[in-house]
This record gives structure tokens, sequence and C-alpha cells, in this order.
């Protein structure tokens, strides 16, 4: 039952401005939680890599893109596994929801920033 001072926008999140903590605090729970949004940003990322680094598994350029040096060898090996396989195995899954969440910047240029705000609201409201 409605109450009078419910209000259906407010209640929806539509009033409120997602803040750049919400949004970072947002992606970085996705990337560490959800299998979905961590596969498909490591194979976003691996897509920035150069050329080279994709061919020899290792970040040599520093162009604030792709994965960083510590990670480079192994996030690219799992996603050339993925892209291969089509999966990655529990245990490489635990290192991937681990390191992924340091690339929150990176998801979020690279997002649709309307979907990615709709998703936050339906997640405040949840």
């Amino acid at each position: 039952m409605f109450t009078e001072n419910f209000d259906p926008i407010v209640s929806m999140g539509i009033g409120h401005k997602i803040t750049k903590k919400e949004t970072r605090e947002f992606v970085k729970k996705q990337l560490s939680t959800n299998k979905t949004w961590a596969t498909r940003a490591l194979l976003k990322i691996f897509d920035k890599q150069t050329e080279t680094e994709k061919e020899f598994e290792h970040t040599r350029d520093w162009n604030k893109v792709g994965f960083t040096g510590v990670d480079g060898e192994i996030l690219s090996s799992f996603a050339k596994q993925l892209q291969t396989r089509g999966f990655l195995t529990p245990k490489q899954m635990v290192l991937v929801y681990k390191k992924m969440p340091k690339y929150w910047m990176q998801i979020i240029k690279i997002s649709d920033q309307h979907k990615l705000e709709m998703q936050i609201r339906q997640a405040l409201i949840s």
C-alpha cells in the first residue's frame, strides 16, 4: 500500500545524482564478484594492449591503457584462453576477481555511461 509521501521517482533513485564514489565502488564490486563483468572487462582491457603486448603476453608500453606490467603476462594468457576455449577455471576466476578491480577507471571510460548509470541506480534501490 502506498503512503501519501511515496514518490516513485525518488524511490527509483532518479532524483539522486550518482557520485563518482558510487560509480567507482559499483564497478569495483562487479569486477570482483560478477563473472560476466569480470570476464568481459578482462577481454576489453586485453583489447587495449598493443599488438606486440598481446603477442608476447607482456606489458611493454607505458600508455595508461591495458594491463599493468605485473598483470600483463597472466591476464593476457587468461584472455587468450577465454577467447579460444570460452571459459576460465574456477581457480583462474579467483585471480581475475582479485586483479580486475584495479582496472575500474578504464572500464568506466569505455562503458556506455547511460547503461552504467541505470545499473547503479538499480543496485541502489535493491
